[in-house]
């Protein structure tokens, strides 16, 4: 029995030994991996050989910045091959800032290759601007063709023109950052063609000499304020629309027609008025007649009890009356008229 617990112990012991260094050898692969990861030895040495001054220190810093050390190292790599003169903390800053180091360094590049005057302080401004300060540069060198859309206008006499342009435009780097971009030299060369179209004559001066349009709009400095420098503006194609002055001319007929229509209305209105007013007015003076025809026996009873009439006036009277209403009756049958100027013969 104690021969069988000290093997056991001994087998224990063994075990235990065996399970430390196992711990201990993950250990140091742990730490030999942590080592490299915040002490890029690998890229310290890339740089070295490449001609790139970096301090193992400074690659560590950098992670601890949490700035990736391969993209700083690579971009001075590139620089220093293109002999520029860029530090790790301007690199280190344009990336902290938010900024796309690679396209920078890219950019400065190609403007140290086509003699285009850029520094890492005015590509750095283009990029945290938001533009793509690369693209500026290759614009710069290979122009870029703006198509407007088709802009109408109307000549003096009354005929349409539509225009289509083709505006060729650089980059104006000095202006990249707070210049206006391309809509506003769309827009001002579509102002320029309303303008040189509606200062015609006539259409047919249009289409004779599209030139005319092109070197006006060149000539009012349009790209001013904006970030492209404005090459050349060439009219692509003329188009006739519209006969606009007719058609203004029978809308304008037309709405002459409504107001004289509604001028009758207003007259023809009135007259209706002023008839109605005249029969009112005949209605009443007809009433006033038979108000006095009424009054008329009142009047001979008055004569006789006053002795202004006599009975043989009153039938002297009654027989006119009589003679008069026959007359009438007989005009009236016979579709004759009564001379009534003509005097009555006495009975």
């Amino acid at each position: 029995m104690p021969k069988m617990s000290n093997l056991l112990f001994i087998l224990a012991q063994s075990e235990s030994g065996e399970i430390f260094s196992l711990m201990f050898v993950i250990g140091i692969i742990i730490a030999f991996f942590v080592f490299l990861y915040f002490v890029p030895l690998n890229l310290w040495i890339t740089a070295q050989f490449s001609g790139v001054r970096v301090g193992l220190f400074e690659l560590v810093f950098m992670r601890i910045r949490r700035v990736p050390p391969r993209l700083i190292v690579e971009s001075m790599i590139t620089a220093t091959k293109a002999g520029l003169q860029i530090t790790t903390s301007d690199l280190e800053t344009h990336y902290l800032a938010g900024g796309n180091v690679p396209l920078v360094i890219k950019a400065l590049i190609s403007a140290d290759k086509a003699n285009i005057s850029l520094n890492f302080k005015q590509a750095t401004a283009i990029d945290l601007a938001g533009r793509n300060v690369f693209e500026a540069i290759q614009t710069s060198v290979n122009p870029k063709v703006i198509n407007t859309p088709p802009v109408a206008a109307v000549a003096h006499d009354g005929i349409q023109v539509i225009a289509k342009a083709r505006v060729t435009v650089r980059v104006n780097i000095s202006q990249v950052v707070g210049g206006a971009g391309e809509e506003t030299i769309i827009a001002r060369v579509g102002e320029g063609i309303v303008t040189s179209i509606g200062s015609s004559q006539s259409h047919k001066e249009v289409l004779e000499n599209p030139d005319k349009i092109s070197k006006l709009v060149l000539s009012k400095g349009l790209d001013a304020g904006t970030a492209y420098e404005i090459l050349s503006i060439d009219i692509a194609d003329v188009d006739i629309g519209q006969n606009i002055g007719a058609k203004l001319q029978a809308e304008k007929a037309e709405s002459d027609l409504k107001v004289a229509d509604a001028r009758a209305e207003e007259r023809r209105a009135m007259a209706v008025a002023l008839e109605q007013e005249m029969r009112a007015k005949a209605e009443e003076a007809r009433a006033k007649v038979i108000e006095a025809e009424a009054q008329i026996p009142q009047a001979i009873a008055e004569a006789f009890r006053n002795g202004n009439l006599g009975i043989l006036d009153f039938y002297k009277m009654k027989n006119i009356q009589a003679d008069t209403e026959m007359r009438e009756s007989i005009a009236g049958s016979k579709g004759g008229t009564i001379d009534k100027n003509k005097p009555d013969k006495p009975n």
